[in-house]
């Protein structure tokens, strides 16, 4: 079966997994399916490659944030950066700032201060230019749902990967939920639960693409035309059609993003 109205919500475009073939893969996507896609920054150099793209192609939008893995030491060294790109939003067709967050996996990320550090700096700067935000939060909830809760910015937690509880608190501040390749993992069993739980006027479709492909093709290079995998498992997770849940999606992005079908 064909599906419409497929909107990424989450993606990585500007990644060098996209260097072989990005443009013939970027023209194909429209005739899958793909309606828009957001291509978030999460170092410098991303963000100015999803600008790039986003200027290039109709259906994108870039979104620009620092990573927790990309901060540095030092805000100062990118946050002006970052503010220029915003001062041109409009030309640079940026619609989020993302992604941003926390992200306490692995030992050698940034002390867990200098994190909240950056990740409020951004969240500050996200709500002095109007937009809403793209959250990556990797074993970093308490903290994460905390910060959310004192700034309350809109946006969308990404790859969401928190209990049907922290959905709730997070659906409770206004903001999104993303949802992608994770559903469909043999040991999915809270994405699955949030699924099928969380309110489906704040439900997003996104790939995270490169990384996070559906099964069957977990550990190869995903893109947005993969989407649907994910759509099915969330659909028969509430009992409805995936044709459902992307056009839900697409609903909600539009509206998050301030994007029209006909942008």
């Amino acid at each position: 079966m064909s599906y419409q109205h497929i909107f990424d919500s989450h993606a990585h475009y500007d990644d060098e997994a996209f260097d072989a073939d990005r443009e013939t893969l970027l023209t194909e996507l429209p005739q899958k399916g793909i309606c828009h896609v957001i291509d978030c920054g999460a170092d410098f150099a991303g963000c100015e490659k999803a600008v790039a793209l986003a200027r290039a192609y109709p259906y994108i939008h870039a979104a620009v944030g620092m990573h927790p893995e990309e901060i540095g030491a030092d805000p100062q060294a990118w946050l002006p950066k970052l503010e220029a790109l915003l001062q041109k939003k409009a030309e640079n067709k940026i619609v989020a700032v993302g992604e941003i967050g926390l992200d306490y996996h692995f030992a050698e990320n940034p002390p867990h201060e200098v994190q909240k550090a950056a990740f409020t700096a951004q969240l500050e700067l996200a709500a002095r230019f109007g937009l809403p935000v793209i959250i990556h939060d990797r074993d970093a909830h308490a903290d994460t749902l905390q910060l959310l809760q004192k700034y309350r910015p809109r946006g969308v937690v990404h790859c969401f990967s928190g209990s049907v509880e922290m959905m709730r608190e997070v659906v409770a501040l206004g903001m999104y939920i993303g949802l992608g390749g994770a559903v469909t993992f043999k040991n999915a069993k809270k994405p699955v639960q949030v699924a099928a739980s969380v309110p489906l006027d704040r439900l997003l479709n996104e790939t995270d693409c490169p990384y996070m492909a559906p099964v069957p093709f977990r550990g190869k290079r995903c893109d947005s035309s993969l989407i649907p995998y994910s759509a099915e498992v969330i659909a028969a997770a509430r009992g409805i059609t995936a044709q459902e849940i992307l056009d839900a999606g697409c609903r909600n992005a539009q509206a998050l993003f301030d994007i029209s079908l006909e942008d």
